[in-house]
């Protein structure tokens, strides 16, 4: 058994759950027990009564009781995993292109998931612990990115710094923009893109797709579709081939599945590479390149829970930077929706 205990809470755990602090800090604690000592009033923070679903803050004073043996378990491993071959660590290391005390920012290349599957083995949440630190353990996903999409990937160091960047992107304090390469050139080359998205399946193989349910009006707005949700996305064309292809410059306002893809379909002018939501043929003067997406997050503006606001610019991936060279797009970062 332990004694009394009064443990400040660090600026790590702030914004966390009382019985995730609990986990965390006392693995070996069952949670019904904790529930108990809770209703007892055995657990206070800063003196007060607390729910295990109360968030803590910052300096905040935990009071935990001595545990008994019949309310204790076996603790377990929370140390963080550190068996990656020196590949996957180089690798994931090497995706690094920013990073602070509360954050890291990777580049995250085309066909590299981000969490796994039934059939998804190799992805960037689990080779994050190549990343991890004995102090903070391993980092923590804060959004995602399409298998195909390339680009700059947010992922927070503590639970603390997960939580409060999470925050940002619901209340779309978080700013990213993405290039695309399109097929054709869209009318005109600049303006924003309303239409509701519902996930549906289509066709005989039977997949999930996601489509968009028209352009809406905001003097006269369609008719609310059952399970769909709003999307916007502003888009600008940084530069065009003829009539072919663009370079096309994204700012999703919402953040719905598939909806770049999907808005630039809706548009007229699909992403090249996209099998989902463009044409089925490829554009054959892009060689090797036409059969990998071309949807690249190239920056993201977010605040840092330590360094304040952060913009951070992703390089583009390979195939993407050789169809820049291939059809002289001049690479600039000036944000046409400022």
């Amino acid at each position: 058994m332990t004694g009394v205990q009064n443990v400040p809470v660090t600026k790590d755990d702030a914004g966390i759950r009382l019985d995730r602090w609990f986990k965390r800090h006392f693995p070996q604690v069952r949670h019904a027990y904790l529930e108990k000592i809770i209703r007892k009033g055995q657990v206070r923070v800063d003196g007060a009564r607390v729910k295990a679903n109360d968030r803590l803050e910052e300096g905040q004073m935990i009071r935990v009781p001595p545990i008994p043996e019949q309310g204790a378990r076996p603790a377990k491993k929370t140390a963080p995993s550190y068996d990656l071959s020196p590949h996957d660590r180089d690798f994931i290391r090497n995706m690094v292109i920013y990073e602070d005390a509360s954050v890291f920012v990777l580049n995250k290349p085309s066909g590299l998931a981000v969490q796994g599957g039934t059939k998804t083995k190799r992805h960037v949440d689990g080779l994050l612990a190549g990343l991890a630190s004995r102090t903070d353990g391993k980092p923590r996903l804060v959004h995602r990115l399409d298998r195909d999409t390339s680009g700059a990937l947010v992922v927070a160091r503590t639970a603390g710094a997960a939580a409060k960047l999470a925050e940002g992107f619901k209340r779309r304090e978080t700013r990213k923009i993405y290039w695309a390469l399109v097929s054709g050139v869209p009318h005109p080359l600049e303006g924003e893109i309303v239409a509701s998205l519902r996930k549906t399946v289509i066709g005989d193989d039977g997949q999930e797709r996601v489509m968009a349910l028209g352009e809406e009006d905001e003097e006269a707005p369609l008719e609310p579709v059952k399970g769909s949700k709003s999307a916007v996305t502003r888009y600008a064309v940084g530069a065009h081939a003829a009539d072919t292809l663009s370079w096309l410059i994204l700012w999703p306002v919402t953040g719905r599945t598939h909806q770049l893809r999907v808005h630039c379909a809706a548009l007229g002018v699909p992403i090249i590479g996209d099998r989902k939501y463009g044409p089925s043929e490829g554009v054959a003067n892009l060689g090797a390149a036409s059969s990998k997406l071309h949807l690249h997050a190239r920056s993201v503006t977010f605040v840092s829970p330590v360094a304040g606001r952060v913009t951070v610019t992703a390089p583009l991936s390979d195939h993407m930077a050789e169809s820049w060279r291939l059809f002289g797009f001049e690479e600039t970062d000036e944000d046409p929706f400022e």
